[in-house]
Protein backbone atom coordinates (compact mmCIF):
# COMPACT_ATOMS: atom_id res chain seq x y z
CA UNK A 1 0.00 0.00 0.00
CA UNK A 2 1.37 3.40 -1.04
CA UNK A 3 1.03 6.10 1.63
CA UNK A 4 -0.93 9.20 0.64
CA UNK A 5 1.97 11.53 -0.13
CA UNK A 6 1.72 15.20 -0.99
CA UNK A 7 4.15 16.25 -3.71
CA UNK A 8 6.49 19.26 -3.82
CA UNK A 9 5.51 20.60 -0.42
CA UNK A 10 7.37 23.78 0.55
CA UNK A 11 9.32 22.88 3.70
CA UNK A 12 9.91 26.45 4.84
CA UNK A 13 6.17 26.53 5.66
CA UNK A 14 6.72 23.78 8.24
CA UNK A 15 9.65 25.25 10.16
CA UNK A 16 9.87 28.18 12.55
CA UNK A 17 12.99 29.48 10.83
CA UNK A 18 11.15 29.45 7.47
CA UNK A 19 13.95 27.89 5.44
CA UNK A 20 14.09 24.99 3.01
CA UNK A 21 12.99 24.09 -0.49
CA UNK A 22 10.40 21.52 -1.60
CA UNK A 23 9.97 17.96 -0.37
CA UNK A 24 9.50 15.40 -3.15
CA UNK A 25 7.16 13.48 -0.84
CA UNK A 26 5.44 14.76 2.29
CA UNK A 27 3.05 12.98 4.63
CA UNK A 28 1.41 13.78 7.95
CA UNK A 29 0.94 10.66 10.10
CA UNK A 30 -1.83 10.77 12.72
CA UNK A 31 -1.54 7.13 13.83
CA UNK A 32 1.16 4.67 14.79
CA UNK A 33 0.06 2.46 11.90
CA UNK A 34 0.59 5.22 9.34
CA UNK A 35 4.07 5.84 10.76
CA UNK A 36 4.87 2.14 10.32
CA UNK A 37 3.46 2.08 6.77
CA UNK A 38 5.53 5.10 5.77
CA UNK A 39 8.76 3.69 7.22
CA UNK A 40 8.10 0.37 5.48
CA UNK A 41 7.48 2.12 2.16
CA UNK A 42 10.68 4.16 2.46
CA UNK A 43 12.71 1.00 3.11
CA UNK A 44 11.13 -0.99 0.29
CA UNK A 45 11.65 1.84 -2.20
CA UNK A 46 15.09 2.86 -0.97
CA UNK A 47 13.95 6.42 -0.17
CA UNK A 48 15.56 8.50 2.55
CA UNK A 49 13.19 9.47 5.35
CA UNK A 50 13.31 12.65 7.45
CA UNK A 51 11.00 12.94 10.45
CA UNK A 52 9.71 16.30 11.70
CA UNK A 53 7.32 17.30 14.44
CA UNK A 54 6.77 20.97 15.25
CA UNK A 55 9.56 22.15 12.95
CA UNK A 56 11.11 24.35 15.62
CA UNK A 57 14.51 22.67 15.73
CA UNK A 58 15.24 21.68 12.16
CA UNK A 59 16.71 23.35 9.07
CA UNK A 60 16.20 21.97 5.55
CA UNK A 61 18.52 22.64 2.58
CA UNK A 62 17.70 25.24 -0.05
CA UNK A 63 17.31 22.53 -2.71
CA UNK A 64 14.61 20.79 -0.66
CA UNK A 65 14.50 17.11 0.30
CA UNK A 66 14.66 14.33 -2.27
CA UNK A 67 13.12 11.53 -0.20
CA UNK A 68 10.17 11.48 2.21
CA UNK A 69 9.45 14.04 4.92
CA UNK A 70 7.14 12.56 7.54
CA UNK A 71 5.41 14.81 10.05
CA UNK A 72 4.42 12.93 13.22
CA UNK A 73 0.99 14.27 14.09
CA UNK A 74 -0.29 11.73 16.63
CA UNK A 75 -2.63 13.52 19.05
CA UNK A 76 -4.29 12.72 22.38
CA UNK A 77 -3.71 13.77 25.98
CA UNK A 78 -5.00 12.22 29.20
CA UNK A 79 -4.25 12.12 32.92
CA UNK A 80 -4.30 9.21 35.37
CA UNK A 81 -3.85 9.37 39.16
CA UNK A 82 -2.55 6.52 41.29
CA UNK A 83 -0.49 6.13 44.48
CA UNK A 84 0.18 9.85 44.90
CA UNK A 85 1.42 10.15 41.33
CA UNK A 86 -0.13 11.61 38.21
CA UNK A 87 0.68 10.18 34.79
CA UNK A 88 0.25 12.41 31.76
CA UNK A 89 -0.06 10.40 28.55
CA UNK A 90 0.44 12.52 25.45
CA UNK A 91 0.65 11.79 21.75
CA UNK A 92 3.90 12.82 20.10
CA UNK A 93 2.12 15.38 17.93
CA UNK A 94 0.58 17.36 20.77
CA UNK A 95 1.63 21.02 20.91
CA UNK A 96 4.24 21.34 23.64
CA UNK A 97 3.15 24.65 25.15
CA UNK A 98 -0.46 23.44 25.31
CA UNK A 99 0.80 20.31 27.06
CA UNK A 100 2.59 22.45 29.64
CA UNK A 101 -0.53 24.58 30.08
CA UNK A 102 -2.55 21.40 30.70
CA UNK A 103 -0.21 20.34 33.53
CA UNK A 104 -0.30 23.81 35.08
CA UNK A 105 -4.09 23.96 34.97
CA UNK A 106 -4.16 20.59 36.73
CA UNK A 107 -1.81 21.77 39.49
CA UNK A 108 1.11 19.54 38.51
CA UNK A 109 4.57 20.99 39.11
CA UNK A 110 7.54 20.08 36.97
CA UNK A 111 7.10 21.51 33.47
CA UNK A 112 5.93 25.08 34.14
CA UNK A 113 9.38 26.57 33.45
CA UNK A 114 9.30 24.99 29.98
CA UNK A 115 6.38 27.18 28.94
CA UNK A 116 6.54 28.89 25.57
CA UNK A 117 8.99 26.47 23.95
CA UNK A 118 7.77 25.77 20.40
CA UNK A 119 7.40 22.27 19.03
CA UNK A 120 5.64 19.08 20.06
CA UNK A 121 5.63 16.78 23.07
CA UNK A 122 7.27 13.92 21.18
CA UNK A 123 10.32 16.02 20.32
CA UNK A 124 11.14 17.02 23.89
CA UNK A 125 12.84 13.78 25.03
CA UNK A 126 15.11 13.76 21.96
CA UNK A 127 17.27 16.64 23.12
CA UNK A 128 16.12 16.59 26.74
CA UNK A 129 14.49 20.01 26.40
CA UNK A 130 15.28 22.35 29.26
CA UNK A 131 14.92 25.97 30.32
CA UNK A 132 14.93 28.10 33.47
CA UNK A 133 16.15 25.29 35.71
CA UNK A 134 13.93 22.45 34.48
CA UNK A 135 14.52 19.56 32.08
CA UNK A 136 12.05 16.99 30.76
CA UNK A 137 14.30 14.16 31.98
CA UNK A 138 13.12 14.88 35.51
CA UNK A 139 9.50 14.16 34.56
CA UNK A 140 9.65 11.63 31.68
CA UNK A 141 8.47 8.18 32.75
CA UNK A 142 8.10 6.25 29.49
CA UNK A 143 8.89 7.00 25.84
CA UNK A 144 7.10 4.89 23.22
CA UNK A 145 8.47 4.67 19.70
CA UNK A 146 8.65 2.77 16.42
CA UNK A 147 11.94 1.00 15.69
CA UNK A 148 12.79 1.97 12.10
CA UNK A 149 14.82 -1.23 11.66
CA UNK A 150 12.11 -3.70 12.69
CA UNK A 151 8.90 -1.58 12.55
CA UNK A 152 8.13 -2.86 16.06
CA UNK A 153 6.59 -0.70 18.78
CA UNK A 154 9.08 -0.31 21.62
CA UNK A 155 9.21 1.61 24.88
CA UNK A 156 11.96 3.01 27.08
CA UNK A 157 11.90 3.92 30.75
CA UNK A 158 13.63 7.05 31.98
CA UNK A 159 16.98 5.38 32.63
CA UNK A 160 16.99 3.69 29.23
CA UNK A 161 16.62 7.07 27.49
CA UNK A 162 20.22 7.93 28.53
CA UNK A 163 19.43 11.56 29.13
CA UNK A 164 22.22 14.12 29.28
CA UNK A 165 22.52 17.87 28.83
CA UNK A 166 20.43 18.56 25.70
CA UNK A 167 20.95 14.93 24.80
CA UNK A 168 19.46 11.44 24.84
CA UNK A 169 19.91 8.11 23.09
CA UNK A 170 17.45 9.37 20.44
CA UNK A 171 19.83 12.19 19.54
CA UNK A 172 23.19 10.46 19.92
CA UNK A 173 23.77 6.68 20.08
CA UNK A 174 20.45 5.79 18.43
CA UNK A 175 20.03 8.86 16.25
CA UNK A 176 17.43 8.30 13.49
CA UNK A 177 16.62 4.78 14.67
CA UNK A 178 13.44 5.46 16.65
CA UNK A 179 10.36 7.55 15.87
CA UNK A 180 8.69 8.68 19.08
CA UNK A 181 4.90 8.21 19.09
CA UNK A 182 3.92 8.80 22.73
CA UNK A 183 5.43 10.17 25.92
CA UNK A 184 4.30 9.46 29.48
CA UNK A 185 5.27 12.05 32.09
CA UNK A 186 4.99 11.30 35.81
CA UNK A 187 4.38 13.94 38.50
CA UNK A 188 4.41 13.88 42.27
CA UNK A 189 0.97 15.27 43.12
CA UNK A 190 2.24 16.89 46.32
CA UNK A 191 5.31 18.49 44.77
CA UNK A 192 5.59 22.25 45.22
CA UNK A 193 7.02 24.32 42.36
CA UNK A 194 10.73 25.15 42.64
CA UNK A 195 12.40 28.27 41.29
CA UNK A 196 16.01 27.30 40.60
CA UNK A 197 17.07 29.66 37.85
CA UNK A 198 18.48 33.00 39.13
CA UNK A 199 17.00 35.13 36.33
CA UNK A 200 13.50 33.73 36.90
CA UNK A 201 13.86 34.03 40.67
CA UNK A 202 14.89 37.69 40.36
CA UNK A 203 12.03 38.41 37.96
CA UNK A 204 9.46 36.95 40.34
CA UNK A 205 10.94 38.77 43.33
CA UNK A 206 10.87 42.08 41.44
CA UNK A 207 7.21 41.56 40.62
CA UNK A 208 6.43 41.94 44.35
CA UNK A 209 4.18 38.91 44.14
CA UNK A 210 4.29 36.46 47.02
CA UNK A 211 3.90 32.84 45.95
CA UNK A 212 3.41 31.76 49.56
CA UNK A 213 -0.21 32.87 49.78
CA UNK A 214 -1.22 31.48 46.39
CA UNK A 215 -2.83 28.11 45.69
CA UNK A 216 -0.85 25.47 43.80
CA UNK A 217 -2.52 26.28 40.48
CA UNK A 218 -2.08 30.02 41.07
CA UNK A 219 1.63 29.52 41.81
CA UNK A 220 2.17 27.45 38.69
CA UNK A 221 0.26 29.89 36.50
CA UNK A 222 2.24 32.81 37.89
CA UNK A 223 5.54 31.02 37.19
CA UNK A 224 4.33 30.12 33.70
CA UNK A 225 3.37 33.71 32.91
CA UNK A 226 6.71 34.93 34.26
CA UNK A 227 8.57 32.51 31.99
CA UNK A 228 6.47 33.59 29.01
CA UNK A 229 7.27 37.24 29.76
CA UNK A 230 10.99 36.54 29.94
CA UNK A 231 10.92 34.54 26.72
CA UNK A 232 8.96 37.28 24.95
CA UNK A 233 11.58 39.88 25.90
CA UNK A 234 14.19 37.66 24.27
CA UNK A 235 12.03 37.07 21.15
CA UNK A 236 11.83 33.41 22.14
CA UNK A 237 8.06 33.15 21.64
CA UNK A 238 6.85 32.43 18.12
CA UNK A 239 5.29 35.63 16.82
CA UNK A 240 4.60 36.33 13.11
CA UNK A 241 4.80 40.07 13.88
CA UNK A 242 8.32 39.78 15.30
CA UNK A 243 11.00 38.91 12.68
CA UNK A 244 13.44 37.97 15.46
CA UNK A 245 11.32 34.89 16.17
CA UNK A 246 12.02 33.48 12.69
CA UNK A 247 14.58 31.17 14.22
CA UNK A 248 15.19 27.80 15.85
CA UNK A 249 15.56 29.38 19.27
CA UNK A 250 19.00 28.78 20.75
CA UNK A 251 21.31 27.81 17.88
CA UNK A 252 24.21 26.67 20.06
CA UNK A 253 24.27 24.62 23.25
CA UNK A 254 26.12 25.88 26.31
CA UNK A 255 29.56 24.22 26.42
CA UNK A 256 30.15 21.95 29.42
CA UNK A 257 33.85 21.83 30.30
CA UNK A 258 35.90 19.35 32.28
CA UNK A 259 38.18 20.68 35.03
CA UNK A 260 41.28 20.97 32.83
CA UNK A 261 39.31 22.54 29.98
CA UNK A 262 37.79 25.05 32.37
CA UNK A 263 41.19 26.00 33.79
CA UNK A 264 42.52 26.61 30.28
CA UNK A 265 39.49 28.74 29.38
CA UNK A 266 39.72 30.63 32.67
CA UNK A 267 43.33 31.58 31.95
CA UNK A 268 42.41 32.71 28.43
CA UNK A 269 39.62 34.92 29.78
CA UNK A 270 41.93 36.38 32.45
CA UNK A 271 44.56 37.19 29.81
CA UNK A 272 41.86 39.04 27.88
CA UNK A 273 40.76 40.79 31.09
CA UNK A 274 37.26 39.35 30.73
CA UNK A 275 35.00 38.29 33.58
CA UNK A 276 32.71 35.45 32.62
CA UNK A 277 29.65 33.71 34.11
CA UNK A 278 29.65 29.95 34.66
CA UNK A 279 27.57 27.30 36.40
CA UNK A 280 28.76 24.20 38.21
CA UNK A 281 27.14 20.99 37.04
CA UNK A 282 28.57 18.16 39.09
CA UNK A 283 32.33 18.14 38.52
CA UNK A 284 32.01 20.15 35.30
CA UNK A 285 31.47 23.78 34.35
CA UNK A 286 28.81 25.17 32.02
CA UNK A 287 29.74 28.33 30.11
CA UNK A 288 26.92 30.40 28.54
CA UNK A 289 27.24 30.15 24.75
CA UNK A 290 25.63 33.59 24.44
CA UNK A 291 28.54 35.13 26.37
CA UNK A 292 31.05 33.39 24.09
CA UNK A 293 29.25 34.63 20.97
CA UNK A 294 29.05 38.24 22.16
CA UNK A 295 32.62 38.35 23.41
CA UNK A 296 33.88 37.00 20.10
CA UNK A 297 32.62 40.12 18.35
CA UNK A 298 29.10 39.09 17.30
CA UNK A 299 26.58 41.44 18.84
CA UNK A 300 22.81 41.27 18.94
CA UNK A 301 21.34 42.43 15.64
CA UNK A 302 24.42 41.51 13.57
CA UNK A 303 23.42 40.59 9.99
CA UNK A 304 25.17 39.42 6.84
CA UNK A 305 23.60 38.10 3.64
CA UNK A 306 20.17 38.11 5.27
CA UNK A 307 21.27 35.84 8.12
CA UNK A 308 21.60 37.43 11.50
CA UNK A 309 21.71 37.30 15.25
CA UNK A 310 18.51 38.19 17.07
CA UNK A 311 18.41 41.77 18.35
CA UNK A 312 16.97 40.35 21.60
CA UNK A 313 19.06 37.23 22.20
CA UNK A 314 22.61 36.63 20.97
CA UNK A 315 22.15 32.84 20.99
CA UNK A 316 19.42 32.85 18.31
CA UNK A 317 20.31 32.97 14.62
CA UNK A 318 17.46 34.44 12.59
CA UNK A 319 16.29 34.42 9.00
CA UNK A 320 16.09 38.01 7.77
CA UNK A 321 15.59 36.95 4.16
CA UNK A 322 18.51 34.55 3.90
CA UNK A 323 19.09 31.14 2.40
CA UNK A 324 19.95 28.05 4.42
CA UNK A 325 23.45 28.26 2.97
CA UNK A 326 23.90 31.82 4.24
CA UNK A 327 22.64 30.92 7.71
CA UNK A 328 25.04 27.99 8.00
CA UNK A 329 27.91 30.16 6.77
CA UNK A 330 27.22 32.63 9.57
CA UNK A 331 26.97 29.76 12.06
CA UNK A 332 30.37 28.42 11.00
CA UNK A 333 31.91 31.90 11.11
CA UNK A 334 30.76 32.28 14.72
CA UNK A 335 32.09 28.83 15.65
CA UNK A 336 35.49 29.59 14.15
CA UNK A 337 35.74 32.95 15.92
CA UNK A 338 34.81 31.45 19.31
CA UNK A 339 37.29 28.61 18.83
CA UNK A 340 40.10 30.98 17.86
CA UNK A 341 39.48 33.32 20.78
CA UNK A 342 38.51 30.96 23.61
CA UNK A 343 39.56 27.48 22.47
CA UNK A 344 35.98 26.22 22.67
CA UNK A 345 34.09 24.65 19.77
CA UNK A 346 30.39 25.50 19.92
CA UNK A 347 27.93 22.72 19.15
CA UNK A 348 24.89 23.31 16.96
CA UNK A 349 21.53 22.59 18.58
CA UNK A 350 19.11 22.36 15.59
CA UNK A 351 19.07 19.38 13.22
CA UNK A 352 20.74 20.34 9.92
CA UNK A 353 19.17 18.16 7.21
CA UNK A 354 21.22 17.04 4.22
CA UNK A 355 20.28 15.08 1.12
CA UNK A 356 21.97 11.70 0.87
Amino acid sequence: MTPDFQKDVILSDYTTICLGGKADNFISCATTESVQETVKYSKENNLSLQVISGGSNIIFPDEGYRGIVMKVDIKGISLKHENGKAKLITGAGENWDETVRYTVDNGLAGLECLSGIPGTAGATPVQNVGAYGQEVKDIVKIVKAIDRKTLDEVKFNNEECNFGYRDSRFKSSDKDRYIITEVIFEFDIKKEPEIKYPELKDYIERSSASLVTKSQIEKLNFIRESVLSLRKKKSMLTDPENPDTRSCGSFFTNPVLKEDEFKSFEKTAEDLNLKFPFYRTGSKYKIPAAWLVENSGFRKGYTENGAGISSSHSLALVNRGCSTEALLELSEKIKIRVKEKFGIRLMTEPVIVKNI
